[in-house]
């Protein structure tokens, strides 16, 4: 058994044990996604950044996440095709499916992890206070996600790894242009 597969069994482990922790768990594995995209608008709309910067780093944010999900997700999933594991192993399942989630999606890497990761980069890459709380945040779904039994922790450090790098050049490559971006902006 590999190592990926036993820290599986010995988070999963922890489902089915108690109706409160597994509230928590879905909780943090479904529904924290929704609140915490919800609170990055509402910072950034009374941040004390001028009109023109919340709409640039709005921008790159979002470009950050949807190029890294939609884009770099989907050719490394296309390549590894790596089952959920759920359909391999007799593992305790929390989540069933959902708007973000499917049983016939591929599981490496975990396009959650991929989105917060990128999301919590560009935002700790513009407010470090602000972007630490979505880190915490990230790390807590995604050890969620592992608990409910619907990844393995390979595809939540796959996931960060993407969503970080990708994140991260995404900013660094706006950053090169916000001279022109923000000239148009004014």
């Amino acid at each position: 058994m590999t190592l990926d597969v036993k820290l599986l069994y010995f988070l999963n482990g922890f489902a089915g044990k108690s109706q409160i922790f597994d509230t928590l768990v879905v909780f943090f594995a479904e529904y924290l996604q929704y609140i915490l995209v919800a609170f990055f608008l509402v910072l950034l709309y009374f941040a004390v950044y001028p009109k023109w910067e919340k709409l640039y780093i709005f921008g790159v944010t979002t470009t950050s996440i949807i190029i890294s999900r939609l884009g770099v997700t989907e050719i490394i999933r296309y390549f590894t095709q790596r089952p959920r594991p759920f359909l391999t192993y007799s593992i305790n399942k929390l989540l069933s499916n959902g708007w973000f989630y499917s049983d016939t999606e591929w599981s490496f890497p975990s396009g959650h992890s991929v989105f917060f990761f990128a999301m919590a980069t560009a935002i700790y890459l513009y407010n470090k206070k602000w972007g630490v709380w979505f880190f915490i945040a990230a790390i807590l779904m995604n050890i969620s996600r592992i608990i409910a039994g619907v990844h393995y922790p390979s595809d939540i450090l796959g996931g960060a790894i993407v969503g970080i790098t990708t994140g991260y050049l995404i900013v660094r490559l706006a950053e090169k242009w916000k001279p022109k971006i923000v000239g148009r902006t004014l």
